[in-house]
């Protein structure tokens, strides 16, 4: 006598009963076919975004806006073709176009610590501060020499 070893388990008739029920019968193909249809369209979208967003000449569509002062120092941040360290005529050729300067990495190797974000943005403040302070000096100063000419002296 040949015992199975699952004496419950559903045979080949009871497993499509099952399978229809859960909606993987053969009249569902169609449906399945067309959600499968679907998602590699989605993925293949999603995916050329992508491969464009690496690649893109106009950058990524951000939600937020950049300041002025960002987009005008964007240049120092695109991404570089770096030559392979080996071949020492590209090296020297990339030196010579001025390749290094304004990388984040130091001559050693070692990564600059003073090029982060944040002092990035504490940079930006200070430019924007001494921006205010000059335009308020220069308007004191207009103020008063206009109320020195109204009184009658004379005052370059």
């Amino acid at each position: 006598m040949v015992r199975k070893r699952f004496p419950d388990a559903p045979t080949g008739i009871q497993w499509a009963k099952v399978l229809k029920k859960v909606g993987l019968g053969r009249e569902d193909w169609y449906f399945w076919k067309q959600v499968g249809k679907a998602l590699l369209c989605t993925y293949a979208l999603f995916g050329a975004a992508w491969v464009y967003n690496e690649t893109s000449p106009l950058g990524w569509w951000t939600l937020k806006p950049r300041p002025k002062e960002e987009k005008e120092l964007a240049h120092l941040y695109e991404r570089r073709q770096f030559p392979y360290p080996g071949d020492k005529e590209a090296m020297e050729e990339f030196v010579a176009k001025g390749g290094m300067i304004g990388t984040t990495i130091g001559p050693k190797g070692t990564v600059d610590t003073d090029k982060d974000s944040f002092n990035y943005q504490k940079e930006l403040q200070n430019k924007k501060f001494e921006q205010e302070a000059h335009k308020l000096w220069f308007r004191m100063r207009n103020e008063v020499i206009a109320e020195l000419q109204e009184k009658g002296f004379d005052v370059e």
